[in-house]
């Protein structure tokens, strides 16, 4: 059984939502740690683990960030983390149990891995691109605002990014 730990320093969380129906307005993590166990390096099986502190959220706007971080949204002061345990993953469809502001629902996330290589100082590195999409709704985040032309403020779908690379430990 092989751990490893997420590199901060060479990972993005991120998320874009429609705004006004017409753009995406993007946003990520400053802060969140992810912990991985393997029974070999093609990850397959592997036991995920991942959370995101809240209260980085960072789009930046602040006025923005503290109304994502309030009640109408993440609920942050009360529930300060998403959470995402793994539950199964095949090389390139990663299934697992997301949670937001206390609120635990299935996800499927398309993952592309970049491989295994060793860094200049001998560590082990596994780099992955997640992309997928969720509905907002459905773990009651439900906050909008109707447009004079008869749209929505905010999406309710929001499109999931990371681009992570993990650290063997020995």
């Amino acid at each position: 059984m092989a751990k490893w730990i997420l590199d901060p320093a060479h990972s993005e969380i991120g998320f874009k939502v429609k705004h006004l129906m017409i753009n995406n307005v993007k946003g990520h993590f400053k802060s969140f740690s992810s912990e991985v166990e393997t029974q070999n390096d093609d990850f397959k099986g592997a036991k995920i683990e991942f959370s995101a502190d809240l209260s980085s959220i960072d789009t930046g706007n602040e006025q923005r960030d503290g109304h994502l971080k309030s009640a109408d949204f993440f609920n942050a002061e009360k529930h300060p983390k998403l959470i995402f345990t793994g539950k199964k993953f095949d090389g390139s469809t990663l299934e697992g149990d997301l949670s937001i502001a206390g609120i635990v629902k299935p996800v499927k996330l398309n993952v592309e891995f970049g491989g295994v290589a060793k860094d200049p100082w001998g560590n082990t590195k596994a780099g992955f691109t997640v992309t997928g999409k969720i509905n907002r709704k459905d773990w009651g985040i439900n906050w909008n605002a109707t447009l004079e032309t008869g749209g929505f403020l905010v999406s309710d779908e929001v499109f999931l990014t990371a681009e992570v690379q993990y650290q063997k430990q020995v």
